[in-house]
């Protein structure tokens, strides 16, 4: 009679203890090298407002926060894939991800600023 209360609880705190599902990245190839593509993403970030807190080029990686609405932020990572690089965006919410969607509009300026759009 009390072993069922019991299970319940202990299912019902376990579940508590899940783990969310990692933030989808938004993911693109891009025709020129990580080094330029990472400087060029820093810039078009600041441009936008962001604020770069943390930025390392050997890694390619960068961390930014929007200046005039805290909360929001942007995680980038550039890789080296042949002879260009592979960008990947994940933006952040209050610290939950937004959808990749989200991003197509900076991914776009990033493409146009590298000289890489039609």
């Amino acid at each position: 009679m009390m072993r069922t209360p019991l299970v319940i609880l202990l299912v019902a705190w376990l579940a508590g203890c899940a783990t969310p599902a990692p933030p989808e990245p938004r993911e693109i190839h891009l025709a020129a090298t990580p080094e330029a593509t990472l400087r060029e993403a820093m810039e078009l970030l600041m441009e936008r407002g962001y604020v770069i807190r943390h930025a390392d080029g050997d890694l390619g990686r960068l961390e930014a926060v929007l200046g005039r609405m805290p909360g929001y932020g942007v995680s980038l990572r550039v890789a080296g894939q042949g002879d260009g690089s592979r960008v990947s965006f994940i933006a952040t919410r209050g610290g939950r991800p937004l959808p990749p969607t989200v991003l197509d509009p900076l991914l776009t300026d990033l493409q146009s600023r590298l000289g890489l759009l039609p």
